[in-house]
């Protein structure tokens, strides 16, 4: 919801293990810099630090994970603890913000009273003494609750890129012969507008790699987006625009950088501006500021430049090659199943151009990532192709982004799973089926782990834990009120006819889930091999 809408994405949970239970997704959130507001119940104040049910120390687990983090102890503080939280879930850097609610806080006043004070007055000195207590609590608590609350716009802290530094960048890039530039999820942060980044980035004439949630920023087939064979490009590029993307695991922290090239970074954040740096590779400039913001300075200043045409042909002729293998790959028989090169393949060729797409899983997921393209800006909803790689959030996201572009009859969400990422998700497909909710999902069935496989087997010589089986996930969603289709060696020669069954099924507002088994792909530093 906060990565589609642009706003703040709320959850409101059970206090205790309904708490514990959202950690990873929290954390997921950011490492994905997405603007969530977390609202958890709590034990009634008076009764914290006492043995009181679903009772933990909330707060601490929180604050490592969380830009914001408090307790409201009075019912006039709600209105202005909210506000602050997100204000600060969506300044700097945005990321999740924690606000936890005691059951106290949240009652109505007669509920409360009837629950903490005697109905009798006490007798005894001790017991007066604590009534009274009890009464001055209970006044404080909702005192000024039905005073005026702020109301208005949040002021929002959105971090700018200084003048000078982007004019300094603008004379780097300037110099460039073989420019490159590398767009992460940041780009597509607010105050930016999608369509007005596209245009700046299609101005600037620079060729672009994409990441994260700039996926699909060009839509398909755009001259300028370059999709494969991305650490040579690096390696030959001589400047390098990091716009909005770190150096972590995903850029091999930096050593996928030639030391001749010149390497200018802007984000929000300093501390992942740097990650790496001075160890693997150096920043010309390090900018700190909004990406979107210094992209579309950066095309002011540079006005009327132009880059000689054949470092654009060059870097397009190799990803030529590279869709030539993969059409080669999806030629070749496979002993059992279906060739998942293949069906990947004509998956890209129907996938319509207004489809939100979901990813959630590993092998399939990271064969898909070469050969499936998003259709437009933030319409791709990664899993766990994030920073994070996490497991198990495909059926969330597909759910908020539904929920977020209802418009069911003419955008469809697809969601691609391999089926170890699926067994996280299967259950939801009740939730999309009570609360009528069109989603289409393709699991990709290897039987297996099979990226984790595929490094286990060489070094440990065992495939322990990594197995699983074919199992009927189509017979499964049909007994959750689902609709569920087989893709198999059996109907190979149907596969398009059964995708676009699939289809007009969700289109008809059922959700949908389509099992596909595949025969097991050798994915590694790129390359497809079946």
């Amino acid at each position: 919801m906060a990565r589609l809408s642009g706003t703040v994405g709320v959850a409101a949970v059970t206090a205790g293990p309904g708490l514990t239970n959202t950690v990873t997704a929290v954390k997921n959130a950011q490492m994905a810099h997405s603007p969530v507001l977390l609202l958890g119940g709590a034990a009634s104040t008076l009764l914290q630090n006492r043995g009181a049910l679903q009772a933990v120390d909330q707060l601490s687990l929180f604050r490592p994970l969380c830009k914001f983090c408090a307790s409201v102890r009075r019912v006039r503080d709600i209105v202005p603890t909210l506000r602050a939280a997100m204000a600060a879930a969506q300044s700097g850097t945005p990321g999740p913000v924690f606000v936890e609610l005691p059951i106290d806080v949240l009652y109505p006043y007669f509920m409360v009273q009837k629950e903490m004070v005697p109905a009798k007055p006490p007798k005894g000195l001790v017991g007066r003494v604590v009534s009274w207590y009890l009464e001055n609590y209970l006044a404080n608590l909702f005192a000024g609750a039905w005073e005026p609350q702020p109301e208005g716009p949040l002021p929002l802290d959105i971090p700018q890129a200084a003048p000078q530094q982007v004019q300094r960048c603008v004379e780097i890039l300037s110099r460039a012969k073989r420019p490159l530039m590398v767009l992460g999820s940041q780009a597509l942060l607010t105050p930016t507008p999608a369509d007005k980044l596209q245009a700046a980035v299609e101005t600037l004439g620079v060729p672009c790699f994409l990441g994260g949630m700039a996926r699909g920023l060009l839509g398909r087939n755009h001259p300028l987006h370059i999709r494969q064979n991305r650490s040579a490009a690096l390696k030959k590029a001589d400047v390098i625009v990091l716009a909005g993307t770190v150096c972590d695991f995903r850029l091999s922290y930096g050593r996928v950088f030639s030391r001749s090239s010149k390497i200018i970074i802007v984000n929000r954040n300093r501390e992942e501006m740097l990650f790496n740096s001075d160890i693997f590779w150096k920043p010309q400039e390090a900018v700190q500021g909004d990406v979107g913001s210094f992209v579309l300075k950066l095309v002011e200043g540079l006005q009327g430049q132009t880059w000689a045409p054949d470092w654009v042909e060059e870097l397009q002729e190799a990803d030529r090659q590279k869709e030539q293998t993969f059409r080669e790959k999806a030629a070749v028989p496979v002993a059992q199943h279906l060739n998942p090169v293949r069906v990947l393949q004509l998956v890209e060729e129907m996938l319509p151009d207004n489809s939100i797409l979901v990813v959630d899983g590993g092998d399939f997921v990271g064969t898909a990532a070469h050969l499936v393209q998003p259709r437009g800006p933030l319409w791709p909803l990664p899993g766990a192709t994030g920073a994070f790689g996490t497991l198990g959030v495909g059926a969330g996201f597909a759910l908020g982004a539904k929920l977020c572009r209802p418009d069911a009859e003419v955008r469809l969400v697809w969601c691609l799973f391999g089926d170890g990422a699926f067994g996280y998700s299967l259950i939801e497909f009740d939730t999309f089926v009570r609360h009528k909710i069109p989603v289409m999902a393709l699991v990709g069935n290897d039987a297996g782990w099979t990226q984790i496989s595929r490094e286990q087997v060489p070094c440990l010589g065992s495939n322990v834990a990594c197995g699983l089986a074919y199992t009927d996930y189509h017979k499964a969603a049909v007994g959750l009120g689902a609709r569920g289709l087989l893709l198999s060696r059996e109907n190979e020669d149907q596969v398009v006819e059964v995708l676009h069954n699939a289809q007009q099924q969700c289109r008809d507002g059922h959700p949908v889930v389509v099992n596909i088994l595949i025969g097991r792909t050798d994915f590694r530093d790129g390359s497809i091999a079946v």
